[in-house]
């Protein structure tokens, strides 16, 4: 099986351990105390029963060395290994004293091996340098038992300790290795759940924005058209029964027409019919006709010159379209009674496309203050989708109206 599409859930036993484990870790880090506590009382009750029990004569140097300071170097080699974790050197050079006196007498007390631990949290917690001077405080009493006592070679008790010391490092360097290696892994998940978050967040907002652009075109468009058809057919009522007739059907078809794309649209957001809404086909060059049809409905002249042959993908076609769907709205909302508008296409090679929407409108907005809105920032983001450029603004002097030019280079070859 594919290691990377394996995706079985760990063992019950497992995952029981791992969710034990942090739940244990995280309990110490909370209170330190409750563990430090039994682990130091635990080799304090061992160094006094070394010394009640005897069993410290067994490996002594010197049997006559007094009970009370027995008892002070028990205490003084197993008590500060209370603070290991919080201070491991101050503690080390704590015992160091009494590993001395320990010895220079002879009594030779096994909890002088407790020097060790600290040892190991050394290596887990503090920089290696930090290990020359551990070693030298851990080697001196060796030295000093050594040269005073003279019992067992040179090699024999130097090595050995620097076995011991060699192993308690390794063992704490491999633990913190493995802790900083998981420690990692968790950030790493962390940033990643965030990064994930993050551009879940950036898609939404773009997906809302696409819907909004969209929702403005159709809504806006298809209102227009309304609007102009009812104002004819308000006219044509009192004069022409049948002209009134017509705008009425054109007013429920356009109607029609924006309510399936309002369905089609809103589609995107229902989780459980996504797949069938992306696959949805949305409106393009074929769609240009009916587009034009409704605008000469509605009371505005359209011609249309197009050059070349229309070879453009989808996207681009909707690009097209909405571009020309929103200049045409609003010449029907600003340009006045009398305007008449002038569609022009020019197909390139590669689908580049330039596309020329003019009108001869009179009204306020010709001017370039009031056109706009939401629609020509839409414009703008449709067409910087595809590296292209839009103008838009009144004609030149002496000429009136209103002209929008979108310009959509060749497709970069992939």
């Amino acid at each position: 099986m594919d290691p990377v599409t394996d995706n079985r859930a760990p063992e019950p036993l497992t995952d029981y351990a791992q969710r034990l484990t942090h739940r244990v870790r995280a309990i110490d880090r909370r209170r330190p105390l409750l563990w430090d506590l039994p682990f130091t009382g635990f080799w304090v009750t061992a160094a006094l029963i070394d010394y009640t029990g005897g069993g410290w004569r067994n490996n002594a140097h010197q049997l006559d060395v007094p009970g009370w300071l027995l008892l002070t170097l028990s205490l003084g080699l197993s008590v500060p290994l209370l603070w290991r974790r919080t201070h491991p050197g101050a503690a080390l050079a704590v015992m160091a004293p009494f590993a001395l006196a320990n010895s220079w007498t002879g009594a030779a007390l096994q909890a002088a091996l407790l020097q060790l631990v600290l040892v190991y949290h050394l290596a887990l917690r503090r920089p290696l340098r930090d290990l020359w001077w551990a070693t030298a405080l851990v080697i001196g009493p060796v030295l000093l038992s050594a040269f005073r006592h003279g019992e067992g070679t040179w090699d024999q008790q130097i090595g050995s300790h620097l076995m011991s010391i060699t192993v308690a490092v390794l063992i704490g360097v491999t633990v913190r290795t493995r802790r900083t290696y998981t420690e990692a892994l968790e950030d790493r998940a962390r940033r990643l759940e965030i990064e994930r978050d993050q551009q879940a967040q950036l898609a939404t907002a773009a997906e809302r924005a696409r819907i909004a652009r969209e929702m403005h075109d159709i809504i806006g468009h298809n209102l227009s058209v309304i609007t102009g058809l009812a104002d004819g057919g308000r006219y044509a009522a009192a004069k022409s029964p049948e002209r009134a007739t017509q705008a009425l059907d054109a007013i429920a078809t356009t109607s029609r027409q924006a309510l399936t794309e309002l369905r089609r649209l809103l589609d995107v957001l229902r989780e459980e019919e996504k797949q069938q809404a992306d696959l949805t086909p949305q409106p393009g060059l074929t769609d240009l006709d009916p587009l034009l049809d409704g605008v000469r409905s509605a009371g505005l002249p359209v011609t249309t010159t197009t050059h070349g042959s229309p070879s453009l993908p989808p996207g681009r076609q909707l690009t097209v379209y909405r571009v020309i769907q929103e200049a045409l709205t609003n010449t029907l909302k600003h340009g006045g009674p009398d305007a008449t508008a002038r569609i022009e296409l020019s197909y390139e090679e590669r689908a580049a496309v330039t596309v020329t929407i003019t009108d001869t409108g009179t009204g306020s907005a010709t001017d370039g203050t009031s056109r706009g809105g939401r629609g020509l920032p839409g414009m703008r983001e449709r067409t910087a989708l595809y590296g292209g450029t839009l103008e838009a603004g009144p004609r030149p002097h002496p000429e009136q109206g209103w002209r929008v030019r979108l310009r959509l280079p060749e497709e970069s070859p992939q």
